[in-house]
């Protein structure tokens, strides 16, 4: 019991980090900053591969986030092309 009491602590934290990456990167996203946007983006992508690599998420889920977090970035680039 104790083991899984353990676990669940170290679990709830990789959740938690995942959670704030990605919402540190909306945020740099509204702000409309690349260069900080892609910085972050490498921050999601490794808070998502050491959760994977525990096994909290599965493959698919962190393969969808990533791309989801990378679609985001895009389109932000690409506003920002357009609005030049």
């Amino acid at each position: 019991m104790r083991a899984s009491r353990r676990k669940r602590v170290f679990n709830l934290r990789r959740k938690k980090a995942i959670r704030e990456e990605w919402k540190e990167l909306a945020k740099i996203v509204a702000l409309g900053d690349a260069k900080k946007s892609a910085k972050q983006l490498t921050a999601v992508y490794q808070a998502l591969d050491k959760a994977l690599k525990r096994g909290i998420i599965k493959p698919s889920a962190a393969a969808r986030r990533k791309s989801q977090a990378a679609r985001l970035v895009v389109g932000q680039a690409r506003s920002l092309n357009n609005k030049k």
